[in-house]
């Protein structure tokens, strides 16, 4: 009898098991959180993020996709895990010196380049708010810098979200544009070229240069109007006493 004509020999618990050079399984129980995220963490920086789905992974780790999903709710919370880790690598800029508006402009570029070259990192971004611990770490680090610059917590928090959502929406742009064929018309060719620059790296660069300094300048004139405010109270309340003073004296016995 041929290999091939040869009856399915049955496993440990009687069930006919083909023969041939299919793969074995990976045995139950090796796989974790941990290696599901590593996968994917290979293939999203070998550059195949479109084509990662649950079914391609699973293969990848040789095993069942619905045995995925006991450590993963879904793609979604995969690729929030994933990003999380790759943005934890690059966001950081150097260490902070005295020109805070070169911290931050640092900063938001490293995150403007992570969103991109990471697909996946944009998908996430675009999708839902990111609360995840390394874009947590990057926001506090951002504001810090900011309080300190601008003396206003509120202030400072309202200028790191211009900021951030500012680079989010140029990343995406930017994206967007990288592979698209200038001028569909030869008239409009010119204008087309032109309007392509506008989503480069120094573009960016630009625009943020502006942000931050209408940011500080608006800072400035808040505390200006914060130090007029106080002076104008102390020299109200200063001047209550003689009033008070000018009244009494002025008044019937």
């Amino acid at each position: 009898m041929s290999r091939s004509q040869q009856p399915p020999r049955p496993d440990h618990r009687g069930r006919a098991v083909k023969s041939g050079r299919s793969r074995t399984r990976t045995p139950w129980g090796t796989i974790s959180r941990e290696r599901v995220i590593g996968a994917a963490l290979k293939v999203i920086e070998a550059g195949r993020y479109e084509q990662m789905t649950i079914r391609s992974l699973a293969a990848e780790l040789n095993v069942a996709p619905m045995s995925l999903y006991r450590h993963v709710r879904n793609k979604d919370d995969l690729l929030d895990e994933v990003v999380d880790r790759l943005l934890a690598r690059r966001w950081r800029p150097r260490a902070k010196a005295q020109d805070w508006q070169a911290w931050i402009a640092e900063a938001a570029d490293r995150l403007r380049r992570f969103l991109v070259t990471q697909p996946a990192a944009l998908h996430v971004y675009l999708a839902h708010p990111v609360v995840s611990p390394a874009a947590i770490a990057r926001m506090e680090a951002m504001i810090g810098v900011l309080h300190e610059a601008l003396g206003d917590e509120e202030e400072a928090k309202r200028a790191y979200g211009t900021i951030h959502t500012y680079t989010i929406g140029f990343a995406a742009l930017e994206a967007s544009r990288a592979h698209s064929t200038v001028g569909s018309h030869e008239g409009d060719e010119a204008l087309a070229r032109q309007l392509a620059g506008y989503t480069t790296s120094e573009q960016f660069m630009q625009g943020l240069r502006y942000l931050i300094e209408a940011i500080e300048h608006r800072a400035v004139a808040l505390h200006d109007a914060q130090a007029a405010a106080r002076i104008g109270d102390v020299r109200r309340r200063q001047s209550m006493p003689r009033r008070s003073a000018q009244a009494a004296g002025g008044a019937a016995p």
